[in-house]
């Protein structure tokens, strides 16, 4: 173990590169090129140093790690707390894997407002990381809030025609069902008279009260997930969000609200969490099958892999209230995996996007003759995100529908219809736009990948396959917290079954 603050350094070294970018003067040339610079050398280092913390981290144990802690707010018995366990370990791995990757894809696509763009990346990195190790309540609403911000101008300034409409409706879903979240965190507070979150892991809320703290932050986190039917801003959001954007949006901000489930929701509120598990999964499983068949009759490839998130996201809810072993850490890795999937599947739609500034699927056919390495990205990726065995995407799905049918088999087959539709529409994206006749003239001088692109997918193929292909690298370190929380759900439950006994 290292005395050394890992976490802090992780979350706050981002904050360090960009305010050194904002330091940067000079030629709007020499601006730009030292801004993208500073952003992708400080990102890598910020990746190096949560290898760290994987390094360092105990998958034995179940506690929080690398527990890093000082005086904030001591009148109101809130600190500036931050630690990992099993199940945020590689959420901020998955944040500092990514952010470079943003960065290098965003190199020539965006030339204006550089510095700007760079320095809102690495301000969204610190939020994200920050949001996935806080052990305070209020130090996690400040992130988990605060991640809004650089988004919203990400969005909003580098987007889209709808840019503004985009960013605007994502930012005021979100905010709507944070609102109900605040005020559960502050009915948390007067009842345990403490912000900390391991103490309110242990502290038993009241059954009366658990029911609408439990729903308050449902509000959030659903939106966040996004669960059906308040999934609704996530395909304009991803319409019109640059690419680099939607890599992050995808890749790390639709976890927040999977990690809220597993952090809040489930161990604080047991009692809650078995009666409203039915009401999760009926809405997981029209997510799951809706969204898919939207996704079908799509036009526009994001608006498609869009979609697509949405019932992927389906399987993870219904993972994490299954409350078994196979099913919560089947969650944690489909979230993992999809992070990797559809972050690379949204590279690839940025690839041509560039080339041709149309994502209308119409428009393509027959790239596979002109850009034949671009294809081979696309059908491995395509591949995982429909399941195939030896990728991510199998390891997640399979676990997930294992663990649910051991609660529920109508569930589990509902759900696996997902396993159906899934190859429908992702194999229909990929024929038309790889397959068939090269007939358009303007296609005719497409430009397969660069040394830049191949740059940014290699480390993505790696790692899919190195999940697909070794999954328990990555389900060691969960397991210990895993366990612990469902045993801890499963006290509650006996506690809360026994006194309903004695009262009768």
């Amino acid at each position: 173990m290292t005395d050394w603050p890992l976490l802090s350094i992780t979350t706050f070294l981002p904050l360090l590169g960009a305010a050194f970018i904002l330091s940067i003067r000079g030629e709007a040339e020499i601006v730009a090129r030292n801004a993208r610079n500073v952003a992708l050398m400080t990102s890598v280092a910020t990746f190096l140093v949560s290898l760290l913390v994987w390094s360092n981290f105990n998958n034995a144990s179940a506690d929080f790690q690398l527990v890093d802690q000082a005086r904030w707010l001591p009148g109101f018995a809130i600190s500036y707390k931050m630690g990992v366990d099993g199940i945020s370990l590689f959420f901020v791995l998955l944040s500092t894997f990514l952010t470079p990757l943003c960065i290098l894809s965003a190199w020539e696509s965006v030339q204006k407002r550089v510095k700007e763009y760079m320095i809102a990346f690495l301000v969204l990195e610190t939020m994200m990381v920050g949001m996935f190790c806080a052990l305070d309540l209020v130090l996690f609403y400040v992130f988990f809030e605060a991640v809004l911000i650089p988004m919203f101008i990400i969005i909003g300034v580098w987007g889209g025609a709808r840019r503004v409409y985009a960013a605007f409706k994502f930012f005021l879903y979100t905010l709507l069902g944070s609102v109900l979240m605040l005020l559960a965190i502050l009915a948390m507070y007067f009842d345990a008279h403490t912000t900390d979150i391991q103490v309110l892991l242990a502290h038993p809320f009241p059954v009366a009260m658990q029911a609408w703290l439990w729903l308050a932050f449902f509000a959030s986190f659903a939106v966040k997930v996004p669960m059906w039917p308040v999934h609704t801003w996530l395909p304009d959001a991803h319409v019109e969000a640059p690419t680099a954007g939607s890599v992050i949006l995808a890749g790390v901000l639709l976890k927040m609200g999977g990690y809220g489930f597993l952090r809040f929701s489930v161990p604080m509120f047991p009692l809650a969490s078995h009666d409203f598990a039915p009401m999760v999964f009926t809405l997981s499983i029209v997510a799951v099958i809706y969204t898919s068949l939207v996704a079908l009759v799509q036009e526009d490839m994001k608006k498609l892999i869009a979609y697509s998130s949405v019932a992927h996201m389906g399987f993870v809810t219904i993972g994490i209230f299954s409350i078994q072993l196979q099913g919560i850490e089947g969650a944690i890795f489909q979230m993992l995996s999809h992070g990797l999937v559809a972050s690379a599947l949204f590279l690839c739609v940025g690839v041509v996007y560039d080339r041709m500034h149309t994502r209308e699927i119409a428009r393509y056919g027959g790239l596979n003759s002109r850009m034949p390495a671009y294809a081979v990205v696309f059908m491995l990726f395509t591949l995982a995100s429909v399941g195939l065995p030896g990728t991510s995407g199998f390891v997640g799905e399979f676990m997930v529908l294992l663990g649910i049918f051991q609660v529920n088999s109508w569930v589990a087959l509902f759900a696996a219809t997902g396993l159906v539709l899934g190859p429908a529409y992702m194999l229909y994206l990929y024929r038309r736009v790889i397959f068939g006749k090269l007939t358009r003239e303007e296609l005719k001088s497409i430009l397969d990948l660069s040394p830049r692109e191949i740059a940014v997918f290699v480390p993505l193929i790696a790692m899919v396959l190195w999940m697909g292909i070794y999954p328990s690298t990555f389900l060691a370190p969960m397991h210990s917290s895993v366990a612990k929380l469902i045993n801890d759900y499963q006290l509650a439950q006996t506690v809360a079954d026994g006194a309903s006994v004695a009262l009768r």
